[in-house]
């Protein structure tokens, strides 16, 4: 079952990155910070497995995941920047997103300002998200470009690293698969639960 779920996507995104390089990383990434739900976690740890392989080098691997992360947010701020709260009372309900979420975007914009969008691109799931609420609270786009690239490399460079770690030591120690067939059931139980959680979150009927 795990396999089922994983084979389809993984096979695709090893497909992107084998045939486009350090562009096909770039347009990934720039997918993952549009708002589309294909996970950073996935992407960037098969770019590291190719590391591995001595195809790509580290360093350039994690700058082109923060270029495609700067690219895919600026859909996604230009949108936030020109629809504000009419467009989340109007369409805020297709993206998963509701007036609570924007007022507290907005709250915390106003208590850390730009450093808003450099802490949350270090954290899982809000990363992908940030750029709008950037876009809403008007914040300047050269900032706004270099606080995305400077918070979005380590992460890069970090799930990178944990691939080239893991695609190195594949075949030199057979107790890493076993491991690793557990873990997946884990991480879709988990990422099944959370996805669950949220949207019963966002869906339930206000009191």
């Amino acid at each position: 079952m795990v396999e089922r779920i994983l084979a389809p996507v993984a096979a695709w995104i090893i497909m992107i990155i084998s045939a486009g390089g350090y562009l096909g990383i770039v347009g990934l990434m720039a997918i993952e910070s549009a708002c589309i739900p294909l996970p950073s976690e996935i992407i960037m740890p098969f770019a590291g497995y190719l590391v591995s392989t001595g195809r790509f080098s580290l360093f350039w691997v994690a700058t082109a995941g923060a270029i495609g992360c700067n690219v895919g947010s600026i859909l996604a701020y230009e949108v936030g920047k020109r629809g504000g709260r009419p467009f989340v009372e109007r369409y805020g309900k297709y993206v998963l997103l509701n007036m609570h979420d924007l007022e507290l975007a907005e709250r915390f914009f106003a208590r850390w300002g730009s450093a808003t969008v450099l802490i949350c691109r270090l954290l899982p799931f809000v990363r992908s998200f940030i750029a709008f609420p950037a876009g809403v609270a008007r914040m300047p786009l050269a900032k706004f470009h270099l606080y995305t690239f400077v918070g979005s490399w380590p992460w890069c460079f970090g799930l990178a690293w944990v691939g080239m770690k893991l695609g190195a030591a594949w075949h030199t120690d057979p107790r890493l698969g076993k491991i690793l067939h557990g873990a997946d059931a884990a991480v879709v139980a988990v990422l099944a639960i959370g996805i669950a959680f949220i949207l019963w979150h966002k869906l339930k009927k206000p009191r």
